[in-house]
């Protein structure tokens, strides 16, 4: 390579550092380290390797890159506004600003260019891992050997604190199993976190911990050596049977004179004074702040033309491959474009007052069967639950390494895999299972569900929360979901994450009462493309509610219904259920309607959606003249004020459960129909 590519090439790294030191100072906020020590690699990534289009960010067959150190997204939007994406300079200027599309760490959509949102450290790579398994089941499924259609790497930047989380250890074991060859980790392994240096609480050996999870691990020993980071990258593309992490040597604040190597250089801005001695130790201006100097611009543009010609010559392909395989060809460009097929609820259950009782998790197994063969981009797993869950897709295969052997869900043993299955074992990592999910939906083309037991849901909150964050369509399927889990405990039987879920913004939450609730259930889930869902179902059997005497299920789709009214005349008293304590409140009911009392019983399966309704419908099932409401659900009663009012009475489970038969514990703790009945009584007496 010229002495002057090399200088322009010097000359652009310096752009993206002092885009970003500038911006952070203006802001008097952010984090300065990484983005002037990460520099390097980024730009090597960026400038000779990384296939995008400024102009098209959502070019299906892009590679996708994953800024895991969310706290360094300076570094990110100065490549996207200095690569020409719709990302202007005023924008870098309102970096963290009130409305700005450059906010304090990147969210997907909102920022042209930004694969996910990233912060929580961990998610980033947790994310990738997602969108290569993504590209690796679309290749499958779409590719055929003269047209590639889906052929992309996925990339990742991680910091030495992504690496420190647990969420990091379990999908990077997992991506190792699979044998990701196309993910590839940037780690900017500067030593120094946020607190001091990574010495304090990180001395274990990362090459042979990543070598043992089967990745491939390549060091550069000096951040600057572009060149050596060139090999690395072009190594780790070579290697096809492994995903790749590569160690970057770096120094925190490289150029900084006084804060460079010290963690005071990670989350505070450098200051005026360190800022205009780093420009000019070499040479750069120190006024007008955010300089571009124009061949670095004009160097970083030619991105757009790259990157046209890329998308074009895609084009192409993709043109080939509808007239070659028109059938398959259509099914993928639905499926990228996130549109159900036109029959995809055909033939759904329908079960008849004479049903069985049976659990809603077996339930929604049987739904599951239905929708995986209508819908072929629903695909996921459980945290190794699926006989408790009842979430295997029979007959869509296992997710595996190509020529991996394993017994599948019907228990065939030394079947060959690979990654066109549609089930994928994501082993007891809940955490991964989540964060993975949301990548498999933020890559596109997948409709991804996970499935565990609801009080584990603890344990994938914070991929929940940036599933809901980033607006991604993740079905989050929880089962076992009260105290009617019985013997095993109180470890086991939830008590207060339904309604830490129900507290989590932009994520719906439905819990069907019984059979025919848990069809229209699955059916809210698939339609709602926008935001996540959780769908919380028992382990206990319950009855089948006959439709022709009760209220339809299909009032599911409304968040909530009027189930029963025992008069023509208006109600004295509402009782409100959920899940298999809907029930209760309508054993208790007709116990009161014997009495001569007017009652209202309401089917509350999801808050959310409810609270989306017009107003006049809200009224029309819970009348605000009428005050005496009591709720029962088997969980902790704050919240469900939201419905009874302050005048109302909440019956449910403020203390954790306890080892016995699930009948003794609902007698124990008092969630009867006599309760809820009881209850009622002292309501309408109080008001009379």
């Amino acid at each position: 390579m010229s002495n002057n590519q090399t200088q322009l090439d010097k000359k652009c790294i310096n752009t993206i550092r002092f885009l970003s030191a500038d911006a952070i100072q203006k802001a008097n906020s952010g984090h300065p380290g990484i983005c002037l020590g990460a520099a390097p690699m980024a730009y090597i990534l960026w400038d000779r390797y990384l296939r995008y289009n400024p102009v098209d960010p959502g070019w299906i067959d892009r590679d996708r890159f994953v800024l895991s150190a969310g706290h360094g997204s300076m570094l990110l939007y100065s490549l996207l506004h200095l690569t020409g994406y719709d990302l202007s300079l005023d924008d870098l200027k309102s970096f963290r600003q009130w409305e700005s599309r450059t906010p304090g760490h990147p969210e997907w959509g909102l920022t042209p260019g930004v694969e996910a949102t990233t912060g929580p450290l961990g998610q980033g790579v947790s994310n990738a891992v997602g969108m290569a398994m993504a590209e690796a089941h679309l290749a499958a499924i779409y590719n055929r050997p003269d047209h590639k259609i889906v052929d992309h790497y996925t990339y990742a930047l991680a910091g030495d604190g992504c690496l420190m989380e647990g969420v990091t250890s379990e999908s990077c074991s997992l991506a190792g199993h699979l044998k990701l060859g196309k993910l590839i980790v940037l780690y900017d392994d500067n030593q120094i976190s946020l607190a001091g240096s990574t010495s304090l609480t990180f001395s274990e050996d990362v090459e042979k911990r990543f070598e043992a999870y089967g990745w491939q691990v390549l060091k550069v020993t000096d951040g600057n050596d572009l060149e050596g980071i060139d090999q690395a990258i072009k190594g780790a593309r070579e290697e096809t049977g492994k995903p790749s992490l590569i160690m970057v040597r770096t120094v925190i604040g490289d150029g900084a004179p006084n804060k460079e190597g010290t963690f005071g250089s990670h989350g505070s801005p450098l200051g005026e004074e360190e800022i205009a001695a780093a420009k000019e130790a070499i040479d750069w201006p120190v006024e007008p702040a955010f300089f571009i100097p124009e061949d670095g611009l004009a160097h970083f543009r030619l991105a757009r033309e790259r990157g046209g010609e890329l998308e074009s010559r895609w084009n192409t392909i993709l043109k080939d491959y509808k007239e070659s395989y028109p059938e398959e060809a259509a099914e993928f460009q639905r499926i990228m474009a996130g549109k159900l097929p036109a029959n995809w609820e055909e033939g759904l259950p329908e079960f008849p007052a004479d049903s069985s009782p049976a659990a809603t998790r077996a339930t929604s197994g049987k739904v599951m069967q239905v929708l995986a063969k209508n819908i072929p981009e629903m695909m996921g797993g459980s945290a190794d639950l699926d006989p408790s869950t009842k979430t295997a897709l029979i007959g869509m295969g296992d997710y595996q390494a190509p020529g991996s052997s394993s017994g599948d869900i019907q228990g065939k043993v030394g079947e060959s895999w690979d990654y066109s299955g549609r089930n994928i074992h994501f082993g007891v990592r809940e955490h991964a299972m989540g964060s993975i999910s949301v990548g498999l939906a933020l890559h596109g083309g997948i409709m991804p569900y996970t499935a565990t037991f609801l009080v584990f849901s603890d344990y994938m909150r914070g991929a929940i929360r940036v599933a809901a964050l980033s607006e991604q369509h993740v079905i989050f399927v929880f089962t076992h979901d009260s105290i009617g889990v019985g013997e095993d405990g109180p470890t086991h039987q939830p008590v207060e994450q339904i309604m830490a879920l129900r507290n989590i913004p932009n994520l719906t939450v439905i819990r069907p009462a019984d059979a025919n609730e848990t069809v229209e259930a699955w059916k809210a889930a698939v339609k709602l493309s926008k935001e996540p869902v959780a769908l919380i179902f028992t382990r206990q059997n319950v009855p089948v509610l006959d439709q022709d005497r009760y209220g339809s299920a299909a009032g599911v789709l409304k968040g909530g219904y009027i189930l029963w009214d025992s008069s023509e005349e208006d109600p004295e008293v509402i009782l409100i259920g959920t899940g298999s304590e809907l029930e209760t409140a309508l054993i208790a009911g007709e116990e009161l309607a014997a009495e001569d009392i007017n009652i209202r019983v309401v089917s509350m399966p999801s808050w959310e959606l409810f609270d989306r309704q017009p107003r006049e419908y809200r009224e029309s099932v819970l009348p605000p003249r009428v005050t005496a409401r009591v709720a029962v659900e088997a969980g902790i009663t704050t919240g469900w004020e939201h419905y009874t009012g302050l005048n109302g009475a909440i019956v449910g489970l403020d203390h954790f459960g306890a080892s016995a038969p699930a009948p003794i514990l609902y007698e124990k703790f008092g969630i009867t129909p006599e309760v809820v009945a009881q209850r009622a009584r002292e309501l309408r007496s109080r008001e009379e």
